[in-house]
């Protein structure tokens, strides 16, 4: 599991952040089959809070999936990461 916490500076309106979440959650579905979420933070202006989920039968093929996604957002989204957490599990 994924958590960003990220500031998207010089949006004008709500609808302007949305697009950009919309576009940052269909770059993840797409390349890295995750599940995806804005899960915090949408009556924010400039902060967002995305949310990300990966299932594998392999702990380090995960967490190194979740690393690439977040190499992804961090060169190619126009915003600032404040906050990010990988978590993963094994059952």
């Amino acid at each position: 599991m994924i958590q960003i916490i990220f500031e998207i500076p010089d949006v004008a309106s709500i609808k302007d952040k949305r697009r950009i979440i919309l576009s940052v959650k269909e770059k993840l579905r797409r390349k890295f089959h995750m599940s995806v979420a804005e899960v915090d933070l949408q009556d924010s202006l400039t902060f967002a809070q995305i949310g990300g989920a990966l299932v594998s039968n392999s702990r380090q093929y995960g967490e190194t999936v979740l690393q690439k996604a977040f190499a992804m957002i961090e060169h190619e989204v126009p915003a600032r990461i404040q906050d990010y957490k990988i978590h993963s599990e094994e059952f």
